[in-house]
């Protein structure tokens, strides 16, 4: 089953509007797809294909001639760079071109540094991430059981394919580490890198200590930095920034390190079930990580920058999400109990009575049920939360 990903019209609508367009995001985010979708009368080249990454290396301009002389498809680009100048070529000979190379790629290290020399302004970037809530449910429909939401988690193929998410993920790992990570990074002691990558996962949702991780993973401060950069820029994690305003008050400065897929989360936490994440310690960092990257997915299925952040300060109070709109600032606080107790927005109340231009905030909690309270407080249960965003501009 194929399902139109929501970022499908802007990436038609660019292609436009620019020569080229650049699809970047994680293995298996379903770039590919969405390319073939959108562009169905565009010749297809994939660039895993040994034989053809071959010849895009020795001879770009004869590959082009051959398999895209008047544009196509071209996925997994940064595995033959040497293809961009190509293009840029071809396309600054052509300025009437709109939309003649549709590009992917699933690494930004490999990537957005050639993209940016050849193409500067003659290509749009879209990121594509795993499925969102809403796209999800184009395949199974979302039920009021949040364990089962963490531990599947959103990439499209364990849906399309009706897949056991333990042995999907667990070869979406090995091909990772035993193959990405070598070629990105040259890493030689893969399981140093590979106990590294748990103790990330046991770490989502929560305020990186880089030196504490590289501790615990027995390596120095500046390979740690190093791997984190690598799992950024694979698509595997994000950071998300705190947000600096001046209220006479010390703030943390360290980002929060998430996860973009939950259900990966869960696999490298070892959970092969459901049924274990209810009674599981970081129940709460996991729904965090669904609720955050989900909200994150959303702005960038709009050609939108997230502009998420979330606020610390050093007396421990916290606002798990600041959106910043058209509005001002909105202040999201984010709970996985079925329930929420009158304490679940304290530290929304704290922060607006620091900052009066913010608005009342939003509530996001674990069960199903929408509230609206007298001074604007919105209580939001985890399966309203498709067009969060949106409602948030």
């Amino acid at each position: 089953m194929l399902i139109q990903r929501t970022i499908q019209s802007d990436l038609i609508r660019l292609a436009g509007q620019y020569p080229v367009v650049t699809i970047i995001g994680p293995r298996q985010s379903g770039k590919s797809t969405l390319a073939r979708m959108a562009f169905p009368d565009k010749p297809y080249i994939s660039l895993e294909k040994l034989s053809l990454r071959d010849f895009a290396l020795s001879d770009p301009v004869g590959f082009l001639n051959t398999h895209a002389k008047d544009g196509g498809i071209l996925d997994e680009i940064q595995r033959a760079p040497g293809l961009l100048s190509e293009i840029q070529v071809r396309v600054d000979a052509r300025p009437e071109l709109k939309g003649a190379y549709i590009l992917t790629g699933s690494h930004q290290l490999l990537l957005m540094e050639s993209v940016t020399q050849s193409l500067a302004g003659r290509t749009a970037i879209l990121k594509l991430l795993p499925l969102t809530l809403a796209e999800r449910s184009e395949f199974i429909e979302t039920s009021d059981d949040i364990s089962q939401l963490l531990f599947t988690g959103f990439y499209p193929r364990i849906f399309a394919d009706n897949l056991d998410p333990v042995e999907a993920l667990s070869f979406y790992v090995a091909t990772y580490v035993e193959r990405d990570v070598r070629e990105i990074m040259a890493i030689k002691d893969l399981a140093a890198f590979s106990r590294f990558l748990r103790l990330c996962a046991g770490r989502t949702g929560q305020i990186l200590n880089a030196s504490s991780l590289a501790i615990d993973a027995g390596i120095n401060h500046n390979t740690a930095r190093s791997w984190l950069s690598l799992l950024e820029a694979s698509f595997i994690i994000t950071l998300l920034q705190p947000h600096f305003n001046n209220f006479n008050k010390r703030l943390i400065k360290a980002p929060k390190l998430y996860f973009w897929d939950v259900g990966l989360a869960c696999h490298l936490l070892g959970i092969e079930s459901s049924g274990q994440i209810a009674c599981h310690p970081l129940v709460g960092s996991l729904f965090e990580t669904f609720v955050v990257t989900e909200l994150m997915k959303q702005r960038l299925n709009r050609v939108r920058e997230p502009k998420l952040y979330y606020w610390r300060d050093n007396a421990g109070h916290e606002v798990d999400l600041l959106h910043e709109s058209g509005d001002g600032i909105i202040p999201i606080e984010i709970k996985s109990g079925a329930t929420v107790q009158r304490d679940a927005w304290k530290g929304l109340e704290y922060y607006c009575s620091l900052n009066p231009k913010a608005t009342p905030g939003i509530v996001v909690y674990g069960g199903s049920e929408q509230q609206e309270r007298s001074n604007g407080l919105r209580i939001v249960g985890f399966s309203q939360i498709g067009n969060l965003m949106e409602a948030c501009r």
